[in-house]
Parts: C-alpha cells; sequence; structure tokens
C-alpha cells in the first residue's frame, strides 16, 4: 500500500482536500465505506421481511411495502441536496449527523409497535441514509489521486454492488432465524462504531472549510424553491415507480397525480436551478458532455444490478418454490465473483481505455442476460448461481470505472454536488429497473399465459394424451379425477407462462444493454485524460 508521500508529484495533484489528514489513506477507505454499506444493505435487506412484519404487526402485505416505499422516497430526496448538504453543514460534520439519523431511526424501527411509528421511522432513516454514500464517494474523490482513483472506488464498489446482493440472504436468514426487528436493529452497533470511527481519524482539510466560509460569507442563502422541487419530481417519481405495478399504473389516481407532479416538477427544477445562482443542485454539471455520459452508464448499471438482483431470487421463488433464504443464497457465489473481481477492475482502471472497459463489460452484461433467457423450469440451485456468476464478476468493471472518470474535467470543489448526482443515477436507475422489470413480467405472464391456453383444447392430440395420463394418476372418483386434473393443469400452466415470462423479461434487457452500449463512445477516455482530470 502506497503512502500519500508520492502523490503529490501528478500533474499539479495536491492533498489539500484529502479526508486522510495524517491517516493512511486506505485505512480511511475501511472507516468511511461502513456506514455506507449499512446504508445499501438496508435497500435490500427488509425486502424478504415484509410478510413477517406484516404478520408482526397485524396488517396487510400491501401496507407493509410502504415501510420500503417511504425509505426509497426520503432516499430519492436527500441523495441530490446531500452535495449542497455537505458544503453547507461542513463534510464530516454532515456525514456524521447522517451516521447518527440513520442509527438512532433503525433503532427506533426495530422497537416500532405499529406501522405508524414504524413508516416514520424509516422516513428519517432514508433521510440520514441519503448522504452516506454521496459524501463518502466526494471524500474519495478529493483524498486520492486520478491513477489511486480507480483502486479507492473499487472498494466503494464493493460495498455498493455487494450490499444488495447480500440484503436479501441476511434479511432472509435474520427472519427465519430470529425476528424482523433485528433487520434493523443489527444497524445500531455498526452505527455506533462508525460514528466514533469517523469522529476519530475522519479529517475536515483546511481547503474544505475554507470553500464553505467562503460559501456562507454574507449567510446561508437556501434554494427553497430548488428543494421544494427536488422533493416533488423525485420524492413522486419514486411513488410511481415503486407503487405503479400494485395500483394498477394509470388506472390509479394516485398514480396519475403523482405522475403528473414529478414531470411538471422535474422541468420546472432544470428551469429553475439552471438559471439560479446558489442551486441546491447543480445542474450545470450536465454541460460536461463526459459527466452526462457517466450519469447515463451509471444509470443503466443500476438497471442491471438491481432490476436483476430482484429477479432471480423472484423467479426461484415463485416458478421453483425456494424459500427467501435459499433464493437469497443463489445470489451469493455472485457476490464471491464481484469480491475477486473488484481489485481486477481497480487496477484496469486508468490503464486502460475505460470505453474498452465498459464496452466489455457491457457485452458481457448482455451474454449473461442471453443466458439467462434460455432457462427453463427445470434448472437446478447451480444453474442459477453460475447465471448469476457471470452477470456480477461483469459489474464491478461497470462500476468502478464510471465512479473513477466521473470527476473529468470538473473543478474539484464540485465532487460533493458530483457525487450526489452520480448516486442519483444509480438509484433512480435502480427504481427504474426495478419497477420496469416488474412491469414487463406481469404483462408477459399475461400474454404467455393466453398462448398457452389457446393449446388447451380437445382438438389437440397432445392434450387428449396428458389429460388422460393425470387423470389416471389422480385416481378417485370421475368428478375427483376432472377437478384434480384441472387442478395439476392450472398449476403447470401458470408455472410454465411465469416461467416464460422471466425469461421475456431478461431477453429484453439483453436488448436494451445492445441498443445502449455504443453510448459508452460518446465518454472521454480515462487513459492519459485521468491524471489530468479532477486536478483543477
Amino acid at each position: 500500500m502506497a503512502s500519500k508521500a508520492g502523490w503529490k508529484s501528478e500533474a499539479g495533484w495536491d492533498d489539500s482536500r484529502s479526508a486522510a489528514g495524517s491517516l493512511n489513506p486506505w485505512l480511511l477507505v475501511a472507516i468511511i465505506s461502513i456506514p455506507t454499506f449499512m446504508e445499501v444493505l438496508d435497500t435490500s435487506i427488509a425486502n424478504v421481511s415484509l410478510e413477517y412484519i406484516a404478520g408482526g404487526l397485524a396488517i396487510t402485505n400491501d401496507q407493509a411495502t410502504w415501510v420500503l416505499t417511504t425509505y426509497l422516497v426520503a432516499n430519492a430526496i436527500v441523495i441530490p441536496i446531500s452535495g449542497w448538504l455537505s458544503d453547507a453543514i461542513g463534510r464530516k460534520r454532515y456525514f456524521q449527523l447522517s451516521i447518527i439519523l440513520f442509527t438512532a431511526s433503525s433503532l427506533l424501527c426495530g422497537f416500532a409497535p405499529n406501522l405508524t411509528v414504524l413508516v416514520i421511522a424509516r422516513l428519517f432513516q432514508g433521510i440520514g441514509g441519503g448522504g452516506l454514500a454521496p459524501v463518502e464517494q466526494s471524500m474519495l474523490a478529493d483524498t486520492f489521486p486520478p491513477s489511486k482513483r480507480g483502486i479507492a472506488f473499487a472498494a466503494f464498489a464493493i460495498v455498493v454492488v455487494v450490499g444488495p446482493v447480500l440484503g436479501p440472504s441476511l434479511g432472509g436468514y435474520i427472519t427465519e432465524y430470529s425476528s424482523w426487528h433485528w433487520v434493523f436493529l443489527i444497524n445500531v452497533p455498526v452505527g455506533i462504531a462508525a460514528f466514533f470511527l469517523v469522529a476519530t481519524f475522519v479529517d475536515e482539510p483546511k481547503a474544505v472549510q475554507d470553500d464553505r466560509a467562503k460559501k456562507l460569507k454574507g449567510g446561508l442563502r437556501i434554494d427553497y424553491i430548488g428543494v421544494a422541487l427536488v422533493a416533488l419530481g423525485l420524492g413522486f417519481l419514486e411513488i410511481v415507480a415503486d407503487r405503479g405495478e400494485r395500483e394498477d399504473w394509470f388506472s390509479s389516481p394516485l398514480i396519475i397525480t403523482a405522475a403528473i407532479v414529478s414531470v411538471l416538477s422535474i422541468v420546472a427544477l432544470f428551469i429553475w436551478e439552471f438559471n439560479h445562482k446558489d442551486p441546491i443542485v447543480d445542474l450545470k454539471l450536465l454541460k460536461n458532455r463526459n459527466f452526462s455520459m457517466t450519469l447515463l452508464v451509471m444509470m443503466i448499471t443500476g438497471v442491471i444490478l438491481f432490476g436483476s438482483t430482484q429477479l432471480i431470487p423472484q423467479m426461484l421463488q415463485q416458478v421453483l418454490g425456494y424459500s427467501a433464504l435459499d433464493a437469497g443464497l443463489a445470489l451469493t457465489l455472485g457476490g464471491i465473483g464481484t469480491l475477486i473481481a473488484v481489485p481486477i477492475a481497480g487496477q484496469l482502471t486508468g490503464k486502460i481505455d475505460v470505453r474498452i472497459i465498459l464496452i466489455t463489460a457491457l457485452l458481457v452484461q448482455s451474454a449473461a442476460l442471453w443466458n439467462l433467457s434460455h432457462f427453463d423450469a427445470g434448472i437446478s440451485f447451480g444453474d442459477a448461481a453460475v447465471a448469476r456468476l457471470y452477470q456480477a464478476v461483469a459489474l464491478p468493471f461497470l462500476f468502478v470505472p464510471i465512479s473513477a472518470v466521473a470527476y473529468i474535467g470538473l473543478p474539484r470543489t464540485s465532487t460533493g454536488q458530483a457525487s450526489a448526482l452520480l448516486n442519483v443515477a444509480r438509484n433512480l436507475g435502480g427504481t427504474l429497473g426495478i419497477s420496469s422489470a416488474q412491469t414487463l413480467l406481469a404483462h408477459f405472464e399475461q400474454s404467455h399465459q393466453s398462448r398457452l391456453v389457446e393449446g388447451l383444447s380437445p382438438i389437440n392430440p397432445n392434450y387428449n394424451e396428458w389429460y388422460a395420463q393425470a387423470g389416471g394418476v389422480a385416481g378417485g372418483s370421475v368428478g375427483d379425477q376432472q377437478m384434480t386434473t384441472l387442478g395439476i393443469l392450472y398449476q403447470t400452466v401458470q408455472q410454465q407462462a411465469t416461467m416464460q415470462a422471466f425469461i421475456s423479461v431478461f431477453h429484453t434487457m439483453m436488448i436494451v444493454v445492445l441498443v445502449l452500449t455504443p453510448l459508452v463512445l460518446l465518454m472521454r477516455s480515462a487513459k492519459g485524460n485521468v491524471e489530468r482530470g479532477a486536478g483543477h
């Protein structure tokens, strides 16, 4: 591990904004990754516990889903303004406040006596968690010079990519062998330890303090209209995406209203922030083509990561009857593959043209999705685990290069705002990935079931042959045989239609990835350029 000593010679690089202080920068990575991992894990750990939460609080499963929606909405609102909050409050102080709020809210979630308290606690948990990942990325971008940034963001990738993978497995294990309360309470000791580690070892450099003093000179100017537009635009967008499938999309007044408010607010947000002197979200960064392209590719990565992470265990549960724990464990091999691939991706970033790395990784993702689209209802646990491994190995080669080169050509004082927008892109991609996957799944399931039912006719010899065999197995009276046979037939049709629907979704995702892959060519090359970036 290298020290900071040899870094100052890099193309005008200085460590005046480093959060490491006298600490070894690699130890800093470990410390600030702890609370971020805790937060990212929490985005998926509660998913498999909803039925247990519903039973424990005597509520319906649909009511329990607000436990997820509330957290995602709060997260979506806070992440884009986290850069401004970091600048206004102080980067280290805001990071610590986020840890305190997240940890205290987790404690309240664990002891919530009813749905109202739990939803309110999840709201504050989402507010606290929303600031962690963007601030960590900002600290890493300011602490590590461009040539070392790939390795630094490789460590961050472990947190962001592996967290959602481990969440369902860990959540399933906790709820099956303990209680759903511990899905939240597990955060408390980790949060306390993380707070004291950050307080003791993380530095708030003078350059960052001076930048804050300049911005606050003459008083704190808050872009209240920008805050309101962010809250309305992204908050209602999250509601549309998360609740759309359950509410039957635009047949629901809730979804129609939320969609209209979201679209109008986002359009107004762009107009307002581009013309405001002190914007809450610095959308002018989007004028940098390279940064805009990294946001797009980051969004694609979020679609792939979160969409497939939900689809694979869901397929195993609905088609093959796996438990939540076993379905989550099918993703574990992929997590191991990701851990192995992360340091390799970090080493290659900055040495090889990033466009080559990204295009290769997207093509591997397409091949992995193609493999998933050739499954059938007879697949084994090993088949699913290996298929996930193919996909997971390529994820670090998307996330690490994107995170490392996003700051090329941006002022160093904008790292907080840039990190916030990167996390918005990742989360928005994840939201759209999950929402679109579920919508496509429902659509394809209906169409495949209709097609399969068309062939169930006495004029079909295959149908008559199957019906005779099933009737013989059923036994009992003629009436009982007919009812049992029709029941078996219905279950078989449903299983096949569901499996074919999953296959169709994976195939659609593959096409989307292939179509969007050429856009990577619009990005700037990191090789050679990365040394000149972010040092201005």
